[in-house]
């Protein structure tokens, strides 16, 4: 026996969801199901499919909300207990995750575009902290190529970032429509750009920290928890090791030398790779705290501090928030709960 087309719990569902909508159900035959609508109409459909499909579980939603609120919580007090005790096993642990959970997703979701740029990074990284940890340490490796190479994906990742972040304000205002351009496309744009800043920010930082840590005690000026094996000589750099040529109060020609309030003087590039992107708050000699504020006269130069705090941040979402996610969805899985 022939049914009627319009009897299918299909049709039917989609008759009720299109007339709460307020839309021609009428107009709709079973051939002209949801791709003859716009787009816009079809994401309100689904949508709404979404709210029939949940209605009457609030109280389940609740116990949801409840699971991943303490889920949250217990997890950042783990996480920063593990930060003050075990610093550089979190900090270890960290890095593993960031430069392999990305590696996951693009691979699964062939976004080859990053494969290829994580691809090249990892290679180059890997040769510098190769050259990094060798004994003896070349001359040139710390201040020539670790932290020139450090300090340019420094550079390039804030203002990648920069310009994905005006991206999705030039998108938010509307001045896409001016180029032609669709929204969509803009704000894609500007997301991926922001993301590529921020990520290999994060990632340039934490390998920079580590190459800092085995040269600076390579070199001998610089011990983790002790006493340094090396004092260094006068107008010597305790981070690269090599002469300072200006004196404090001179104006360099291609840098100057700082001198910190603990009297030692060290390089400019050299202090700032060790205190801004190597993320050392110390002097790299006596480990007296440095006050970033008073290296940084320029007040666009202040930025960078708060751009180091954003990639501190992104460290925690992109390398533990996958995997709170997942022990949320697995205890919900356990308890039934959907």
């Amino acid at each position: 026996m022939n049914r009627c087309p319009g009897s299918s719990p299909y049709y039917q569902n989609t008759f009720h969801v299109l007339s709460a909508l307020g839309l021609e159900p009428t107009t709709l035959r079973p051939s002209d199901d949801l791709l003859k609508m716009t787009h816009r109409e079809s994401w309100r459909v689904q949508h709404a499919r979404l709210h029939v499909k949940h209605r009457g579980h609030e109280a389940m939603h609740a116990e949801m909300v409840l699971i991943l609120v303490a889920t949250l919580a217990v997890a950042q007090i783990v996480l920063v207990q593990w930060k003050q005790r075990h610093h550089r096993s979190y900090n270890l642990v960290t890095l593993v995750q960031m430069w392999v959970v990305p590696l996951y997703f693009t691979i699964r979701l062939y976004w080859w575009r990053f494969l290829s740029m994580w691809g090249a990074f990892s290679v180059i990284t890997s040769y510098v902290l190769f050259r990094a940890t060798r004994r003896p340490l070349a001359r040139r490796t710390p201040r020539w190529m670790v932290y020139k190479w450090f300090l340019l994906i420094y550079k390039l990742s804030y203002a990648v970032g920069v310009l994905g972040y005006l991206a999705i304000m030039f998108t938010m205002f509307g001045f896409n429509v001016l180029f032609r351009i669709k929204a969509e496309a803009s704000m894609d744009a500007g997301v991926v750009l922001l993301f590529y800043g921020l990520y290999y920010g994060v990632m340039g930082r934490d390998f920079a920290e580590i190459c800092s840590d085995h040269m600076a005690s390579t070199i001998g000026f610089y011990s983790r928890g002790g006493i340094p094996s090396r004092s260094p000589a006068q107008h010597i750099c305790a981070v690269c090791g090599q002469q300072v040529l200006v004196d404090v109060e001179e104006e360099g020609f291609i840098e100057d030398t700082y001198q910190l309030s603990c009297g030692h003087t060290f390089h400019e590039f050299c202090i700032r790779g060790w205190c801004i992107v190597g993320k050392k708050q110390t002097c790299p000699y006596c480990n007296e705290k440095v006050d970033l504020k008073r290296m940084m006269n320029n007040p666009w130069e202040k930025t960078h501090v708060l751009y180091g705090q954003l990639l501190d941040w992104l460290r925690y979402l992109v390398a533990w928030q996958p995997i709170i996610i997942g022990i949320v969805h697995g205890i919900n899985f356990v308890l039934g709960l959907e």
